[in-house]
């Protein structure tokens, strides 16, 4: 099945993405009542910070960004070492069935609870030892986030790729150089430092204008593509070239800023820009695969590759589970929908399209980079980048994107390879850096929950966002700093999913209170438990304790120990109610 045509991948996924948002979804927001005279958070409270309704344009930008980050982009990168086939199956079924349901179950449990927190949600229905067991969890499984992409994002903004490698001669002029042990390699990763810089400058300015200007929502978004564009042109004649340890110091800086303010000066104005550059970068996916098939383009990549991929990374299951997280399923996804985007969310009709539609929108981000990294280069040197054998070598998962990119560009629409690697790796940067100013800020609102349950009465300095945003930024540096990509990912893919069925369950007992079918909830939940669950002691026996990870060991065993702790307070809380046949 190697040479099978890369345009069946998308064929066959759309149309069934196309009846789960038709029926299934429909049928979801039955089970809880969805009705647009209800106020929303955002309209009944609305204090011009945290609570702002929002133009569903702009919501569906800052809430897409904010759950796809660079998520489904690695984690179908690296998950390809299984073959292609394995991680098409997990994409197309754990988004329709599983991931799509958590979002949008997510953020109807949290509007209809104020725009509280999932560890809010679960206080509820499980008490206080249920609230103090979750954001435990969750607090740590967002240091985990932040952390994996904190390295991760240092290393790919000062990216060098061969010019060879990139279908250039050592005499062009288009792309700034630098000579590596006789190499000449293009500075890739510097463009996507400036073009990160810029949109992050224009960020306030756009905010200004949407919210106390009244700009439209369309203009807004013709002014966001010409920063893009802008961006774009500054970084190829002016890359910016820092040290990766220093990208870690400025990127740190830069969330504990961007976790206090407003969401409309940087976060939401800034994701909407960034989601410019995503919705390109999935047609340009598309687009390109479509012609590719039509031109007859198949898989460099094997259909099957598990005992390689056991070798590399680990068993098929559960590996495979949680190291592709976003685009199937991931826990961070419910932050967001709890955290930011139901306290912006106008009016419960949007929730659907946004929620479920835009899980459904992530698969189809995660199918275009299965398919550019599983065609684009040859499968050797997908090997070689993203796990290298050579010592002192890092493991670069967008850097193979971005190639894989430039290859599916090229052989499709026949567009130079250069041009469509540039652009990969401008889609993959802004994402992560959005992936950490937004899991920073949701820790914030965590620590800030936790201390009102600790102390009758917190300290003055407990309360301030400066505090509880700095604790979050350096536990994130100094586990990002000590630490290899592929050490944190797995650790972060299990947190995450584990965080994904936790809040499953949290859902099905708020729906079980409320009378109202659950099964659809508790059927992935049982299944992401078990997996996870499995996960966390595979890696605990045959990586983490090994290798006297003591960081690493001590985090894998809080989260097996606060997540049983929920599942077993939420086992006795359904027992001790009458449960109505589903």
């Amino acid at each position: 099945m190697k040479s099978l045509n890369v345009a069946w991948i998308i064929i066959i996924a759309i149309p069934l993405f196309y009846l789960a948002y038709r029926f299934y979804a429909r049928y979801i927001a039955r089970i809880f009542q969805e009705d647009d005279r209800n106020d929303t958070p955002a309209v009944s409270i609305n204090d011009g910070v945290d609570y702002v309704p929002t133009k569903p344009l702009v919501l569906f930008g800052h809430h897409f960004s904010s759950i796809a980050g660079g998520g489904p982009i690695i984690g179908p990168t690296v998950g390809m070492i299984f073959g292609f086939i394995p991680v098409w199956l997990w994409v197309v079924l754990g988004s329709i069935f599983i991931g799509a349901v958590h979002d949008f179950a997510a953020l109807f449990a949290s509007v209809r609870e104020k725009g509280r927190s999932m560890a809010e949600v679960a206080e509820r229905t499980l008490g206080k030892s249920g609230f103090l067991l979750f954001i435990g969890f969750t607090i740590i499984m967002l240091l985990m986030v932040s952390s994996a992409f904190l390295g991760l994002t240092a290393t790919a903004l000062t990216s060098l790729v061969p010019l060879k490698v990139m279908g250039l001669e050592s005499s062009q002029t288009l792309l700034k150089t630098e000579l590596v042990e006789g190499v000449v390699n293009a500075r890739i990763g510097g463009i996507a430092s400036t073009s990160v810089i810029i949109i992050t400058l224009f960020a306030p300015l756009l905010g200004f204008l949407l919210y106390r200007k009244g700009m439209s929502a369309v203009l807004a978004a013709i002014f966001a593509v010409i920063i893009c564009l802008l961006s774009i042109h500054i970084g190829i004649s002016y890359p910016v070239s820092i040290d990766p340890k220093w990208w870690m110091v400025i990127l740190s800086f830069y969330t504990l800023v961007a976790a206090g303010i407003p969401v409309w000066i940087i976060l939401q104005p800034r994701d909407f820009t960034n989601s410019f550059l995503l919705y390109g970068g999935i047609a340009a996916l598309l687009v390109g695969t479509i012609a590719a098939g039509i031109k007859g383009v198949s898989f460099n990549a094997p259909a099957f590759n598990i005992a390689e991929g056991n070798q590399r990374l680990g068993l098929i299951f559960p590996i495979l589970f949680i190291t592709v997280a976003c685009g199937a399923i991931s826990g961070f996804h419910a932050l967001v929908a709890g955290g930011t985007t139901s306290k912006q969310l106008s009016r419960e009709g949007n929730a659907k399209r946004i929620a479920y539609g835009g899980m459904l929108m992530e698969a189809i981000l995660a199918l275009g980079v299965l398919i550019a990294v599983g065609c684009g280069f040859a499968f050797k040197d997908y090997m070689d980048i993203v796990f290298p054998t050579s010592p002192g070598v890092k493991s670069n998962p967008v850097l193979a994107f971005a190639l894989g990119m430039g290859g599916l560009m090229h052989k499709g629409l026949s567009i130079p390879n250069y041009y469509g690697a540039i652009f990969g790796i401008l889609l993959v940067e802004g994402f992560v850096v959005t992936t950490l100013d937004t899991s920073i800020r949701l820790n914030r609102y965590l620590f800030e929950e936790l201390w009102m349950v600790v102390f009758k009465n917190p300290p003055k300095i407990f309360r301030t966002y400066i505090f509880n945003s700095f604790i979050c930024v350096v536990l994130m540096f100094l586990l990002g700093y000590y630490n290899t990509f592929l050490l944190i990912w797995p650790v972060f893919g299990s947190a995450n999913q584990l965080l994904a069925a936790l809040t499953l369950i949290a859902i099905t007992v708020w729906l079980i209170f409320k009378g109202r079918r659950y099964l659809f909830a508790l059927l992935p939940a049982v299944f992401m438990m078990v997996t996870t669950l499995y996960s966390l002691v595979y890696l605990l026996g045959q990586k983490y304790l090994p290798g006297r990870n003591y960081m690493l060991i001590s985090a894998d065993l809080l989260l097996i120990i606060l997540a049983l702790g929920v599942v077993w307070l939420s086992v006795n809380v359904i027992r001790r109610r009458k449960v109505k046949p589903n």
